[in-house]
């Protein structure tokens, strides 16, 4: 029953997934509100990424193509998610595909790997996803004299109310996912 809202690459999905997949279901059964825009959206993937302190977050991954369409309902979406997924926080983030330096091309493409799949440009994309809702507004990365790199984030300080208990699990996801250190700040 939930297997329809979930649609992964390579194996079956585990039970976390198929539980992702499942609420997934009942929200479109139930909801009104969401029921048009969920019907065409499934997930290639969900995870529970433990955040310290005892916290846990879900990252949830939508094909890049749908990415648009679930960002068009993504409060109400992470709202409800939360609820039924109590005291975790809900992350939405899009499926890329990250090419090496050493991409060629098969026959029948020719040209450059785009600009799109480098590692830097996916690793910036999904900072822009984990901290949707809200916008950044600049970057800056400190270096440190023993080489650790430090990225100090500034997010739009109009959000500050609704993100600022949530930015420790956005360091520390983006942490997992990317192994950067990163640092969210709201700029005055």
């Amino acid at each position: 029953m939930s297997v329809q809202k979930i649609k992964k690459n390579s194996g079956e999905p585990d039970d976390f997934e198929k539980q992702v997949a499942n609420e997934l279901l009942n929200l479109e059964m139930t909801s009104n509100e969401l029921k048009a825009s969920l019907r065409n959206i499934y997930i290639t993937a969900a995870k529970e990424v433990d955040c310290g302190n005892g916290r846990k977050a879900i990252v949830i991954y939508v094909p890049y193509k749908l990415l648009k369409s679930v960002n068009k309902i993504h409060q109400k979406l992470v709202r409800e998610l939360e609820k039924k997924f109590s005291g975790r926080i809900v992350l939405i983030l899009g499926q890329r595909t990250i090419l090496g330096k050493g991409y060629s091309r098969d026959q029948k493409t020719s040209g450059p790997r785009p600009r799109s799949r480098t590692l830097t440009a996916v690793q910036d994309a999904i900072l822009d996803d984990v901290v949707y809702p809200t916008e950044i507004t600049g970057k800056r990365t400190r270096v440190k004299t023993d080489g650790k790199r430090i990225m100090k984030v500034y997010l739009d300080p109009r959000d500050q109310a609704n993100v600022e208990g949530r930015t420790e699990t956005y360091a520390a996801v983006y942490n997992k996912l990317t192994n950067k250190q990163v640092v969210f700040e709201f700029q005055q």
